[in-house]
């Protein structure tokens, strides 16, 4: 089997927590402790559990948002977490991020062509404001936008068009690795599934990897190859989706599949 284009190893990412009264110590934090996985050319890894499990610590310790405790991550052979941020900012190009708050995460004084023509000066991928149109208005009918809206503003749009434009902002990059962090759970259940199956296409067509963070079963379902069940900061499980939503082994993720709403039966 080909060397993974991912291998996190021992992942750690803990938190320092502030006194309580007088004369006590500082406790921690374990959001990540020691986890371990691997994603490979055109994958699809999806990291499920809880809320409060740690699963988004892990996704933003990968992309530099959070600094890790210990632990490595090679990203095609170089270890990604002990990079400074200078030298880990070419690299941004490759690993890009999905966030679950659309409107959070774009700019609200940037139009929609300053926002995506940004990354492109910046990495050279364009040389000059007429290339970078060009390669926007490709990159925002890629994803089911009107090119023409690349001159209106975040809060001219529905959620569900903003995150297709968080979409047109990685994808403008071509990146090797996407991080989704519950990237359709803050919008409405009547455009859930559009954005869901927009990603799993651009996924397939441009054939890069991806570690969808969710704690939604049905789309992780959906769109992955494999899960991987975390609980308290740890994985507990991992394994082929059919596997895992067939026959799992262990308890916490036999309950997480329990837990799943179904018609005409009750929940224990």
């Amino acid at each position: 089997m080909t060397r993974p284009l991912l291998e996190v190893r021992e992942l750690k990412t803990h938190f320092s927590i502030g006194r309580r009264g007088f004369m006590r110590r500082k406790s921690v934090l374990r959001a990540v402790d020691g986890v371990s996985f691997s994603i490979h050319e055109g994958e699809v890894l999806s990291l499920v559990g809880e809320s409060g499990c740690g699963k988004s610590t892990v996704g933003r310790t990968l992309t530099h948002l959070e600094t890790a405790t210990a632990g490595t991550a090679m990203l095609d052979g170089r270890d990604i977490l002990n990079l400074s941020p200078a030298a880990f900012r070419p690299l941004r190009r490759d690993i890009q991020m999905i966030f679950q708050d659309p409107f959070a995460s774009l700019n609200p004084r940037l139009s929609i062509e300053q926002m995506l023509a940004e990354p492109l000066f910046i990495h050279g991928l364009a040389r000059d404001r007429s290339e970078a149109r060009e390669r926007i208005a490709a990159t925002l009918e890629l994803v089911g936008m009107d090119a023409n809206s690349m001159s209106r503003y975040p809060h001219e749009f529905s959620g569900g068009q903003r995150q297709r434009i968080g979409i047109a902002r990685v994808m403008i990059l071509t990146p090797r690795l996407v991080i989704a962090d519950e990237p359709v759970s803050a919008l409405d259940v009547s455009i859930q599934a559009q954005v869901l199956n927009l990603i799993k296409r651009l996924q397939r067509e441009s054939g890069m990897s991806m570690l969808f963070i969710s704690h939604d079963l049905g789309a992780v379902r959906h769109i992955s190859d494999r899960v991987a069940v975390m609980y308290g900061g740890r994985l507990v499980e991992t394994g082929m989706k059919r596997q895992i939503f067939e026959t799992p082994r262990h308890a916490y993720t036999q309950r997480l599949l329990a837990s799943i709403p179904r018609l005409g039966k009750r929940i224990g």
